[in-house]
């Protein structure tokens, strides 16, 4: 085969774009025409299409010789010399991207057939995911930062579309503007980023800033800006803390997570599909596409750094409390979502993005998991009403073992190798915050295995938490029926359904040992990623680099595996083999408990701090300006003089003649009297 036979094609890459888009704009537009299964059948035809040409692509860059793409497609406009374009570039990191976003939106379209079949919004949900999609892709594709925020800020408009898709939900409303509001924040930071990036990199164009970056007669990492008269800044850290709070919006770190568990009122699919491989990888995935820029800057690297390992720890503890099964592999998210942080922050761009990969099989699996156990008990999630479901559904609880496996970082699974390559590396890292960063992750490694298990034992163990009442009727399909009642035993979920959980389950174990070599330890993602030798921990790591099997023997004999080993043992004596001593436990802690069953409190913070005060604030406004001010004293008030005048005005009108004759004398001498006294002034 001759080096450099395959070349990309701009056909195919606007095929993979719109192929999404057009299933979306079908299902959407023309739902009712084309119906259900029409509806399901373009929006899947659309995914896999371009799941089938993403594949293709990469198989052409890490195989084919493929040059990377970079290239303009259209101009938005051009004034000066500025422009903005709708440009793709794909290389290796992009190509990644684009398989494990289609893949997994293809599995949860195919699931959703199964999920969604008795839902009314059937058709509206499909375009809403579909979209989604389309939106992704924009995202990780684009060559620029405008298009770019054109994507990040449509997955956003999607994702609050449909975690308020059952909208007749007050809950389901609450918790869609709690997420929009909560990335307005995020992004209101990101596009200061950019605009710092126009400022002082003079241009929006990725090539041209990066050129920019990396050169070293301009020297961009010692550039300042006086911010405050006498306080010079970097302008490297300010564009990339501004850029990093976009980031920790969309990806849910602290403090902007509190959107993130509460996302869980969508529809599970969408769980799925948000969580694994579209809106909260998108920050993780734009700081490792920015690291040319990082590398600029220390200090955003340690604030980077120090808010990952915050997140990791201190969210997954919250999980460990929770009894939705929805909610704790939510928490589950932020946690690993920190951890993929954290490696940002010691320069392992690579090994943050291979743990992206990796956990979006094992997440998406462990959320349409969750949905296929959420079937069996008719939309019951309140884990405490469930219990010895194993018999009733053998597939979902041997792919849910599969995902909890690799999740909790078990050898051989695919979270192991990239979870313990960002541990690996942070233990590395000699930058300020690393030992603060080393030991939340250290104890992440227990926490994360203490509520994987616990979920399983609680969902699929033990015995029966659930009565099955025939003559109980359970509502309709969102839920509402008394708990722990059910209206007949458990059973499998479809094949539409147990399909995708078997096909995730396949990468959740495999993809790990085939890849972890290439992309961290050779060159896969080549030029596309940059960092500085000094800050390279992967490149240490690297000279200990014996193949898949010496990384697994190797991590069996590092405290890591020994804190999961001891979380798994934890998790088993507690919740299988005594589970009273749960209950004892959150009574003797119980202020521990409080602690974490409220969140630290953080949501009820910004609920009185932001959300009512801004409510009172506003109402203030309208009482002084709008009703006191404008109304009061404008519109009402000059109102009120002209009624007040005109009354006064209105007794001189008395209809008598001899009055008017009488006035019009008065006034006939008072003008008389008014030009005697103007002339004899003129004359003196």
């Amino acid at each position: 085969m001759n080096e450099g036979w395959f070349v990309i094609s701009k056909t195919i890459l606007l095929m993979i774009v719109l192929a999404p888009l057009a299933g979306a704009v079908l299902a959407g537009l023309f739902g009712r025409q084309i119906g259900r299964v029409g509806a399901h059948t373009v929006t899947i035809a659309g995914v896999a299409l371009s799941c089938a040409l993403s594949m293709y692509v990469l198989y052409g860059l890490v195989w084919g010789g493929a040059e990377v793409f970079n290239e303009n497609l259209y101009t938005w406009f051009a004034v000066g010399k500025y422009s903005a374009h709708v440009g793709f570039l794909v290389d290796r990191l992009t190509a990644m991207m684009m398989v494990v976003v289609t893949f997994v939106s293809l599995m949860v379209h195919i699931y959703t057939i199964g999920y969604m079949a008795e839902d009314d919004g059937y058709q509206r949900f499909f375009s809403y995911i579909s979209l989604f999609t389309f939106s992704m892709l924009m995202l990780v594709m684009s060559n620029n930062f405008l298009q770019l925020f054109f994507g990040w800020e449509a997955v956003g408009l999607v994702s609050y579309l449909l975690i308020g898709f059952w909208f007749k939900r007050p809950t389901a409303i609450f918790a869609n503007m709690k997420a929009f509001l909560v990335n307005r924040v995020g992004d209101f930071g990101f596009l200061l980023g950019i605009a710092g990036v126009l400022l002082w990199f003079g241009s929006l164009d990725y090539a041209s800033v990066f050129a920019v970056a990396r050169d070293p007669a301009l020297d961009m990492g010692a550039r300042t800006v006086e911010l405050l008269a006498g306080h010079p800044w970097h302008v490297a850290t300010i564009v990339c803390i501004c850029l990093f709070i976009g980031a920790m919006g969309k990806s849910a770190q602290v403090p902007l997570h509190v959107w993130l568990p509460d996302s869980m009122e969508g529809p599970t699919p969408i769980s799925a599909l948000i969580h694994a491989a579209t809106m909260v990888t998108a920050g993780i995935f734009m700081v490792a596409r920015m690291s040319p820029l990082f590398e600029l800057s220390e200090t955003a690297l340690t604030f980077v750094l120090v808010i990952g390992a915050t997140t990791a720890l201190f969210t997954g503890l919250i999980g460990v409390v929770q009894n939705d099964i929805k909610r704790v592999v939510a928490y589950s998210t932020l946690s690993q979502l920190g951890y993929m942080t954290v490696a940002l922050g010691v320069s392992a761009y690579s090994a943050a993005v291979f743990h992206l990969m990796t956990h979006a099989f094992f997440k998406a699996l462990l959320f349409l998991g969750a949905g296929s156990v959420i079937i069996a008990m008719h939309h019951e999630q309140d884990m405490r009403h469930m219990g010895g479901l194993r018999k009733h559904m053998p597939v979902t609880w041997i792919t849910m073992w599969i995902g909890s496996l690799a999740l909790a970082g078990t050898p051989f699974f695919s979270g192991f190798f990239s979870k313990d390559a960002i541990i690996e590396a942070v233990h590395a890292s000699q930058r300020t915050g690393a030992g603060y960063a080393y030991f939340c992750v250290m104890v992440g490694v227990f926490v994360t295995a203490l509520y994987s298990f616990r979920l399983l034992y609680m969902t699929f163990h033990g015995k029966e938490r659930f009565v099955v009442d025939a003559h109980h009727g359970h509502g309709d399909h969102h839920g509402h029926h008394a708990p722990g009642h059910l209206e007949h035993a458990p059973q499998e979920s479809p094949w539409v359904v147990t399909l995708p959980l078997v096909l995730l389950a396949i990468p959740s174990i495999a993809i790990g040992w085939f890849t972890i070599g290439p992309m961290l330890f050779g060159d896969f993602f080549g030029s596309a990623i940059f960092v500085r030798e000094a800050n390279d921990v992967i490149a240490r790591i690297g000279e200990g680099w014996h193949g898949p099997l010496g990384f697994v023997l190797h991590g069996i004999l590092q405290p890591p595996f020994w804190i999961a080993l001891a979380g798994f043992a934890t998790a088993t004596w507690i919740w299988l083999f005594r589970p009273g001593i749960a209950d004892a436990a959150e009574r003797a802690l119980k202020p521990v408990h409080t602690l974490l069953a409220n969140k630290y409190w953080i949501d009820d913070l910004y609920q009185a701090v932001f959300a009512r005060a801004g409510v009172g604030f506003g109402r203030g406004l309208w009482r002084i300006g709008d009703a006191g001010l404008i109304d009061g004293a404008v519109v009402n008030g000059s109102a009120g003089f002209i009624a007040r005048v005109s009354a006064s005005v209105r007794r001189l009108q008395s209809g008598y003649l001899y009055h008017y004759a009488f006035a019009m004398i008065l006034g006939l001498i008072l003008l008389l009297a008014g030009l005697w006294w103007m002339t004899t002034r003129a004359a003196a």
